[in-house]
This record gives C-alpha cells, sequence and structure tokens, in this order.
C-alpha cells in the first residue's frame, strides 16, 4: 500500500511534454541557458552598433553589416521559439562569408602591442578584434546551451547557430590576416609531417546482433 502511494506521488509530480502547452515545454535549466545565449546576441547586436560609426575600413564594415543584419533574424527566431516553444515561422539559414580562403601563414616583425590610454586610440585593428571576441565567445555558449536544452525546437534552432557564428569567426579571421594582424605561425615541416603520422586508422568494429 505504502509502494503503491509513492508511485501515485512520483506520477503525480511527472509532466509529459505532449500534455503540456509548447510554451511551458522548457526546463528549469534550460530556462538560464535560453537567457544565455538570447542576451549574448543582444550583446553582440548592441556591440557592434558601437562600432558601425567607428570602423573606417568600408571591407570590415560591409562585413560587420552582413553579420549584424544575419544575426538580427536569428535574434528574432530565437525569441519566437523560446516564448512559442513551436516552430518559428522564419526559419534558420546559413550564413555565407564572403572572404576568401586563403590563408597567410608565417610570422612577420611588429610593433610591440599594449594597452590603449583614451578611446580615441581605437582603430579598425581593435573593432575587428572585437567582433571576433564577440562571435567566438557565442559559438562556445550556444555550444553548451545546445546539450543542455530539452525544448526540441529550441535546441534546433541553437545548435544550428553554432556553425554560422563559427562561419563569421572564420570571415573576421582571415580579414584580419589579410591585414596582417593574425598572424600565423607554422611548425617546421617535419615536425609537421611527424605529427599527422602519429595515427593509425582504426578497425572498424562489427556490430552486435
Amino acid at each position: 500500500m505504502q509502494n503503491q502511494m509513492n508511485n501515485q506521488g512520483q506520477q503525480a509530480g511527472k509532466q509529459l511534454s505532449e500534455n503540456m502547452a509548447p510554451n511551458m515545454s522548457h526546463g528549469g535549466h534550460e530556462m538560464f541557458d535560453a537567457h544565455e545565449v538570447i542576451s549574448g546576441v543582444m550583446g553582440m547586436l548592441n556591440q557592434y552598433k558601437m562600432y558601425e560609426q567607428q570602423i573606417q575600413d568600408q571591407e570590415l564594415k560591409d562585413m560587420l553589416m552582413r553579420q549584424s543584419a544575419f544575426t538580427t533574424e536569428l535574434y528574432n527566431t530565437m525569441i519566437e521559439c523560446f516564448q512559442s516553444g513551436q516552430k518559428p515561422s522564419q526559419s534558420t539559414h546559413v550564413y555565407k562569408m564572403t572572404q576568401s580562403n586563403d590563408v597567410v601563414y608565417g610570422i612577420q616583425p611588429t610593433q610591440p602591442k599594449q594597452p590603449i590610454q583614451s578611446a580615441g586610440e581605437l582603430t579598425d585593428t581593435e573593432y575587428a578584434s572585437f567582433m571576433l571576441g564577440q562571435v567566438k565567445g557565442l559559438s562556445s555558449v550556444m555550444a553548451m546551451a545546445a546539450t543542455e536544452i530539452t525544448n526540441p525546437v529550441l535546441r534546433r534552432v541553437i545548435a544550428d547557430s553554432v556553425p554560422n557564428m563559427i562561419e563569421m569567426s572564420y570571415e573576421i579571421f582571415l580579414y584580419q590576416n589579410k591585414q596582417g594582424n593574425y598572424q600565423v605561425p607554422q611548425l617546421a615541416q617535419q615536425d609537421m609531417t611527424q605529427m599527422m603520422q602519429s595515427y593509425a586508422p582504426a578497425q572498424m568494429q562489427t556490430p552486435m546482433n
């Protein structure tokens, strides 16, 4: 009798998502993760708006405007499915960068860097670095949150956004690399070869019936 009462009490505290209003189908932990992601996206958009009037290089400004427009649409999609728990009216898209994939390898001598003393010293070099920090940070937050979200629609929207944030990050990196502000050192060729050849293919496993 006692066991039966305990089972009934446990069942009373459980709800299946199919019996729940879609906008309520979020776990407690998920609410905090979603809040962090959406606030982070808003923070990126706010920061980009600050940089917009300060950036001088047209190529960098065009990149900022394209990334901002794409992320604004993503923001609206996120809050719609977060508030409704259902498929949003606007599906997620794939971000397409305009930079070529050519990377300049090697290190060239540069002047030592130090913190600026006033905001007037900020240049496009710093603004590009700020943009990269914003987008790289978001990609990490989204990847972590996507593993914790229980609502299937919100989880998919956030998970689908991770590759887009990575693509934006890569686009900014390529711009910085082309400008000589993000240099890419390499190991000696023999060291690279040794590391690349330090692995061998695994034997394929036969699935158990």
